[in-house]
């Protein structure tokens, strides 16, 4: 699994609000039960996803969540950033605290061009990339 469970959960209720309709905030049990997952975990990580900016609550009988900005302003790094700290992307694969190009352990230089692809392509998918995906998906007959 390359996501953590947290930030699967945070990427796919951006991308549900993203796919929303109307602008009517979607409550946690909205959302855990269109995307199948734990209302109480969700609760968390959406409060997370506040927090950092990403969506914004809205109180009342007719609370909930819709996203704070546009949704091709929101990357997966961003998410991942937020929910499971990027920097875990860049720490050394063999445990070694001490690991760079000064002082690089066994794999690291050959893990250097491909940590970099990674990161260019978390940079480069939008939520809004991965909600016409979904939307296209949605829309098309079943074959």
């Amino acid at each position: 699994m390359f996501f953590s469970r947290p930030c699967q959960h945070a990427i796919r209720a951006l991308v549900y609000l993203a796919t929303c309709q109307d602008e009517t905030p979607c409550n946690v049990q909205e959302i855990a039960a269109a995307e199948n997952l734990p209302a109480p975990a969700l609760a968390g990580v959406l409060q997370n996803l506040g927090r950092a900016g990403l969506i914004r609550s809205h109180k009342g009988p007719r609370g909930g969540f819709a996203l704070a900005r546009s949704p091709s302003d929101m990357t997966l790094y961003q998410i991942m950033e937020v929910v499971d700290k990027t920097h875990n992307l860049f720490e050394c694969v063999l445990g070694f605290e001490a690991c760079s190009a000064e002082t690089a352990c066994p794999v690291h230089d050959s893990l250097m061009d491909i940590r970099e692809q990674l990161r260019t392509c978390l940079q480069a998918v939008t939520v809004a990339d991965m909600a016409a995906v979904v939307v296209r998906k949605r829309e098309s007959p079943s074959s």
